[in-house]
């Protein structure tokens, strides 16, 4: 990861920590792996306005579902995930990591469990979304 990506995603996790902290708006943190390079412009087709995504590398995603509950970034997550095994006419290339918000995690901390939690998932090829819970297990 380039230093400009990583100031980028330290700039947006700071930012949501502190719209949470001054506002009280949930948010969930989400790292997308697609198997077929895909720009971060055809990507925005597939979530919604009001998130941020930011490309880490040219298979991996960072997004934040804004004002959004684990369990609903939880069904959005699988929203995209149809969306992009149609477009691409192809199932099995894409997998989600999501991970709860929490503000005393730095930034850092915050990538290190979501590539964490998609090694696991990319383990089962029965899941294709998981949560934290995973590392647990």
């Amino acid at each position: 990861m380039g230093e400009n990506i990583i100031n980028r995603f330290n700039v947006l996790v700071k930012k949501t920590y502190y719209i949470y902290k001054r506002f009280g708006i949930e948010s969930t943190f989400v790292l997308l792996y697609h198997k077929e390079p895909i720009s971060v412009v055809d990507l925005s087709k597939f979530v919604r306005l009001s998130d941020h995504l930011i490309e880490v590398d040219e298979n991996h995603y960072f997004i934040i579902f804004e004002f959004t509950s684990q369990e609903n970034a939880y069904k959005a997550s699988q929203n995209i995930i149809h969306s992009l095994d149609k477009h691409f006419n192809s199932c099995m290339g894409c997998f989600i990591a999501i991970d709860s918000f929490d503000v005393a995690k730095s930034p850092q901390n915050v990538l290190n469990r979501l590539k964490q939690i998609l090694i696991q998932v990319r383990k089962n090829p029965c899941v294709r979304v998981e949560v934290e819970d995973i590392l647990d297990r």
